[in-house]
C-alpha cells in the first residue's frame, strides 16, 4: 500500500496551511494512497506565543482539524494530521498529533511526550515546557496501512518510547516534525533508520522545511524507512507531495530473520562497580 507524505512550510495564517493540507489530501487521494501524513504544527508555526495564542482554540473549535476531517472523508483516505496548536490547561497549549479515518472521524489523537528545551550552538534556544503541556499516554492506532505507533519530533531520541510501541504491535512508526536545521544536519537520518531498524517498524516522518514567516528555518528531508533501515524516500528541501510503497510482507520477512522484538527481555537493575 502507498502512503504520502506532505512536506510543508506552514505559516502563521492557520486558513493558508489548511488548504495546502486540503490540496494533499487530494493529490494523495488521485495517487491512490492510502493515507497522507502531515508535519508537526501543520495549522499553526509561529514562535510569536502572543500572536499565535490568536489562533490557538479547543480542538473542537479548530478550523484547521475540520478542514481536513472534511477532506479525508470527501476524498476516502486516510490522514495523520501530524500535530496542531491546541488549547491546553491553564495558559498552556497542546502540541497534539490526529488519526482521522476515510470518513473523517477521529480514531485517535496523541499529545508530545517530550518537550524540546535545549540551548544550541547556534544561538538558538527553545523552551517548549514554557508554553506547551506534556502528553501522559503512548499510542497505537490500527490504520489501512497497520498498526500505527504515534510520536512527534523530539521524542524520536527516546527509543524506550518506540520500544513500548513495538512491543504494542505497532509495524509502522509515524513521527512528525519541525525540526531546527542544525539538529537536523546532525541527527536526523541517523535517529530515524536506528528507531526503524530496533523496532523491525516502518518509519513515515512528515517534516517542515525552509524558512517559515516567524522566522525560524527547519530541516525538512521527510523520510520514509523501512525495517532494514532502508531509506525509501528522502525528500530534500522543497515543500510538497511523496510517497512511498509500505509492504508489510517484507516487515514479516525482516522480522523473521533478525527477531529482535522476541529476544527483548527485561533489562535487569544496573549494578555500578568501583
Amino acid at each position: 500500500m502507498k502512503a504520502s507524505l506532505l512536506q510543508m512550510t506552514s505559516g502563521i495564517d492557520p486558513a493558508a496551511n489548511a488548504r495546502a493540507i486540503v490540496d494533499g489530501i487530494a493529490r494523495a487521494a488521485t495517487e491512490g494512497s492510502a493515507m497522507l501524513f502531515t508535519p508537526e504544527m501543520s495549522g499553526l508555526l509561529d514562535g510569536n506565543r502572543e500572536r499565535a495564542r490568536r489562533h490557538v482554540v479547543a480542538e473542537a473549535e479548530d478550523t484547521v482539524l475540520a478542514a481536513t476531517r472534511e477532506a479525508a472523508a470527501k476524498h476516502g483516505i486516510w490522514v495523520h494530521l501530524g500535530s496542531l496548536a491546541l488549547r491546553g490547561e491553564g495558559d498552556k497549549f497542546l502540541n497534539r498529533g490526529f488519526v482521522i479515518d476515510d470518513t473523517g472521524a477521529i480514531r485517535a489523537s496523541y499529545d508530545k511526550l517530550h518537550l524540546f528545551d535545549v540551548d544550541l550552538a547556534t544561538g538558538e534556544s527553545w523552551r517548549e515546557s514554557n508554553t506547551y503541556c506534556r502528553g501522559e499516554r503512548a499510542i497505537v492506532a490500527d490504520t489501512p496501512l497497520g498498526k500505527l505507533g504515534l510520536a512527534i519530533c523530539y521524542d524520536m531520541r527516546f527509543p524506550d518510547l518506540f520500544r513500548a510501541l513495538s512491543d504494542a504491535g505497532a509495524t509502522i512508526l509515524a513521527v512528525p516534525a519541525a525540526f531546527t536545521r542544525p539538529t537536523g544536519q546532525a541527527h536526523w537520518h541517523v535517529l530515524l533508520r536506528a528507531r526503524a531498524i530496533e523496532a523491525g517498524a516502518y518509519v513515515i516522518a512528515a517534516a517542515q522545511t525552509g524558512l517559515h514567516e516567524d522566522g525560524r528555518a527547519t530541516y525538512g528531508h521527510s523520510l520514509a524507512i523501512d525495517p532494514w533501515g532502508e531509506v525509501l524516500l528522502d525528500m530534500g528541501e522543497a515543500p510538497g507531495l511523496g510517497s512511498a510503497e509500505i509492504d508489510l510482507a517484507r516487515l514479516e520477512d525482516i522480522r523473521s530473520r533478525v527477531p529482535v522484538l522476541r529476544h527483548r527481555r527485561p533489562i535487569p537493575p544496573v549494578e555500578i562497580v568501583a
